[in-house]
């Protein structure tokens, strides 16, 4: 047996569970802690800090499991043409989050602190300005874009995982 498809196949596989590993474990299990366990400054901070960190690995991870595809080999194929559509979905909203959605939101958090801190100087309980209000709708916008894009990422990780596994065949002597 060729020795690339040996290394790639192994490879791939590992590649393709820790991207998909670390885009639920981060969803799913850190944010939500985090969200319960943490004050809000302390959370906007972690979020800051982590969110553009998560949307590099996932990029790189993307990039990894579809750069490791084996070329053939008895165990594992996935060279259809059909696996190229989830990665394209997968890329082009990580892209989005990693380059759009996930620094807009980090920018407008900061105006958000920034502009809270201003709007705490006019001394009127519950005061919030128009400049606020524009802050939160935009806020808002731009952090449901980047959640849906990162469902609609893990969505197309899922759909590929599938199309793998379906393929999965396991030789015995």
């Amino acid at each position: 047996m060729p020795l690339l498809p040996t290394v790639l196949a192994p490879l791939h596989l590992l590649t393709y569970s820790t991207l998909l590993g670390t885009q639920l474990y981060q969803s799913f299990v850190m944010v939500k802690i985090a969200h319960t366990a943490l004050p809000y400054d302390s959370f906007t901070t972690l979020q800051k800090r982590v969110f553009p960190v998560y949307f590099r690995s996932q990029s790189l991870l993307l990039l990894l499991t579809a750069a490791t595809f084996p070329p053939h080999g008895p165990a594992l194929r996935v060279t259809q043409k059909g696996d190229l559509v989830p990665f394209i979905v997968a890329g082009i909203t990580a892209a989005l989050n990693l380059m759009v959605f996930g620094p807009k939101t980090n920018r407008i958090m900061m105006v958000r602190k920034y502009q809270a801190e201003i709007d705490a100087r006019k001394l009127v309980e519950g005061f919030v300005s128009d400049e606020m209000k524009k802050l939160n709708r935009s806020f808002s916008w731009n952090h449901a874009m980047s959640v849906h894009l990162n469902l609609v990422t893990i969505g197309a990780t899922l759909w590929y995982g599938w199309r793998l596994a379906s393929r999965l065949r396991f030789e015995t002597e």
